[in-house]
């Protein structure tokens, strides 16, 4: 609840130079009275100056200064709320703009919008119009709640339970709204952009991966060829080993012949040193007639007979020789034959081995193509763009990742936009409070003599039928009967307010209520019904009928002009 404690002003309207100072919170009823001009009302302005920067009355701010000294106009209203005290300093020619918690000004880095805006949601946590409807009631110039457009009702009574918070979610709701559609609409420009890039990108990969598959393929079909040489040289190798084995199958006996013509020769010159040997024996016999050894003399007959057995020795030689020059012959011609193979055989090797030396080369080749295309089927194709690809494939991942969270903010703000707008959450609050509205307003439009049925409805359209239930509109009614309506309505929201704490106050100005709309026995009500205030509401009533009313007020503030200014009369 607001405590407003004390007001003061200068150079507002009439007021001059010196400070017009009055207490709000000293004495439960305060009549003020004075003559048309002497400042009565310039109390609302005070108020209404200081704590909204603009005046009760449809003055601009320069109007509000006052006319001889034309400058220095200052308000200063003091009010507490629980345990804080608050100061508020307002004024113009100069400007000025300070709010004080509990002596300790508050930081002015703020715009004056941003300022004001903190005062009235964060503290006073009260509009001007809810301040205007709770705590004011009477002059020309301010609006009644039933002349109010549905919508301004609307906003009072959602100010009043404490509710406009939805309406300024909702007004928030609506520009998060507009920056998340922009935010939608961006995202999907992103993605679309990202995709047709990372598209263009797998292009030139699948570009770059042809090729190469082509160049694998090129290896490949090299490879084929060179391993069926090699396959095919395999082949020939094994027919020319075959052939190898086939011809040194053929000259098996080589060392038997080679052996064979050694001992043929070997015999050979041992026939032969027979056969000289057995010539010279028989040539000795012929030439000597005496023994060598014995010097004796040969016998003839026994001389020829060595000579006749080495003659047919040394012819069983001959002959023997012959058949051995024969087997020589036959040897080395078989020997001949032999190397001719082993020529033929050398020659089949050294083509085995430049067959096996291909071979080799060709499977070395093949083993390079293989590493060509392993490492060309290892390297990513096009690997700079392939890198780019992933950069840009994660960066649409998150913008995808983005667009889900878009499209569940967006799904949360579909069911935030149902709750807040006016037939949501606020409907219902609305909707619960409406039957304690209109009995209030009916239990105090009885205690001001002012029987009628009076009912408002959600949309806050008044229905208002007599006790013979005919109906009627609010315009239907006198000033007088007006005010009666008024004047419930204002009690209302004021005991409304004290129930949510919202915009609960302990002041109540009325402007000139009893002089031209109340007549004697419906001020005579009105009267019954202020006594009936609790302690904790500070009454000020704005009259000329001071007359009339001096008696029923526990204090009087009189008002008069002096040297043309205004003043609280001593």
């Amino acid at each position: 609840m607001i405590y407003f404690n004390k007001v003061k002003y200068k150079n507002l309207l009439s007021s001059g130079n010196n400070f017009t100072e009055i207490n709000l919170d000293t004495h439960q009823t305060t009549l003020i009275l004075g003559e048309n001009g002497a400042g009565k009302s310039t109390l609302l302005d005070a108020l209404c100056f200081g704590l909204y920067g603009k005046g009760f009355r449809n003055l601009k701010k320069d109007l509000l200064i006052n006319s001889i000294n034309q400058k220095d106009l200052m308000v200063e209203v003091y009010f507490t709320i629980g345990k804080k005290k608050y100061k508020v300093i307002r004024g113009a020619k100069p400007n000025k703009f300070e709010l004080y918690i509990n002596d300790v000004m508050v930081n002015q880095d703020a715009t004056i919008r941003d300022y004001q805006e903190y005062l009235e949601t964060n503290i006073l946590k009260m509009s001007y119009r809810s301040f205007t409807q709770v705590a004011i009631l009477g002059s020309a110039n301010f609006t009644p709640f039933m002349q109010l457009k549905a919508r301004d009702r609307r906003k009072l009574v959602e100010d009043l339970l404490d509710i406009s918070i939805f309406s300024t979610m909702s007004d928030i709701l609506k520009k998060k709204i507009q920056t998340h559609k922009v935010d939608v609409s961006e995202n999907q420009h992103e993605i679309n952009i990202l995709e047709e890039r990372i598209q263009g990108l797998h292009k030139q990969v699948e570009a770059l991966e042809e090729n190469r598959d082509s160049k694998i393929k090129k290896f490949e079909s090299t490879i084929e060829e060179t391993q069926n040489n090699i396959n095919t040289l395999f082949s020939k190798v094994d027919e020319e080993t075959k052939n190898v084995v086939e011809k040194k199958s053929t000259i098996s006996d080589k060392n038997t012949t080679e052996d064979r013509l050694k001992q043929t020769l070997e015999l050979e010159r041992k026939l032969e040193d027979a056969r000289k040997k057995a010539i010279t024996d028989g040539q000795f016999y012929e030439e000597n007639d005496e023994c060598p050894t014995c010097k004796q003399g040969l016998d003839e007959e026994h001389k020829k007979q060595h000579i006749t057995e080495r003659q047919e020795k040394a012819r069983e030689i001959e002959s023997a020789l012959v058949e051995i020059e024969t087997t020589i012959e036959k040897c080395k011609d078989r020997i001949d034959e032999i190397n001719l193979v082993q020529e033929a055989i050398e020659e089949i090797q050294r083509t085995i081995g430049l067959h096996q030396t291909e071979i080799v080369s060709n499977q070395k080749y093949i083993t390079k193509l293989q590493k060509e295309i392993e490492d060309l089927q290892n390297e990513i194709a096009g690997g700079d763009v392939s890198s780019i690809i992933e950069d840009n494939e994660d960066k649409l991942d998150i913008l995808h990742t983005k667009k889900e969270n878009l499209s569940e903010q967006g799904h949360y703000f579909e069911i935030a936009q149902m709750l807040l707008r006016d037939q949501g959450v606020k409907q219902r609050i609305i909707k619960q409070y409406v039957p304690i509205m209109n009995k209030l307003i009916n239990k105090y439009l009885a205690q001001l003599e002012f029987f009628v049925g009076f009912e408002i409805d959600e949309s806050f359209e008044e229905t208002i039928k007599s006790r013979f239930r005919d109906v009627f509109k609010y315009d239907n009614f006198s000033q007088g009967e007006k005010m009666r309506i008024d004047l419930a309505l204002l009690f209302t929201w004021r005991s409304i307010a004290r129930m949510k704490n919202s915009v609960n106050t302990n002041l109540l100005i009325l402007d000139e209520v009893f002089d031209s709309s109340l007549d004697t026995s419906g001020t005579d009500d009105f009267m019954k019904l202020l006594n009936t205030l609790t302690e904790k509401t500070n009454a000020f009533i704005i009259s000329h009928k001071g007359d009339a009313l001096h008696d029923k007020f526990e204090t009087t503030l009189r008002f008069e002009k002096h040297k043309n200014f205004s003043r609280i009369a001593e």
